[in-house]
């Protein structure tokens, strides 16, 4: 399982996790469900890595999802990206599709 810091958008994990895995993390993580040959996600990718790279401490990990992947059914993502909040491996908040850093400022705000 790989966490990202870098901007790219082909540092996606395959699917390292279970659900069980995930909902026994400690602090705050930012899953990133989505596809490196995802249109939407190479799109969202700059806004999402501004916003994680001011929050050096959140454990930010990109999930690579797709069609019998489970994490992402266990979690009902439809749509990439999705960026799914947690706090002690409980889901506070989710985004789907951002585009600006605005809108995952938003989202990281659901942490206070």
């Amino acid at each position: 399982m790989k966490t990202s810091d870098s901007g790219s958008t082909s540092d996606y994990a395959e699917e390292a996790f279970t659900f069980e895995q995930i909902s026994k993390l400690s602090g705050d993580v930012l899953l990133e469900f989505g596809a490196p040959w995802c249109g939407h996600c190479q799109a969202a990718s700059s806004a999402i890595n501004e916003v994680v790279n001011e929050h050096s401490e959140l454990r930010h990990i990109k999930i690579y999802d797709g069609k019998g992947k489970r994490l992402g059914r266990a979690f009902k993502v439809k749509l990439w990206p999705t960026l799914i909040l947690l706090h002690d491996g409980t889901e506070v908040a989710r985004l789907v599709r951002p585009l600006r850093s605005d809108e995952v400022r938003q989202l990281m705000l659901k942490l206070n």
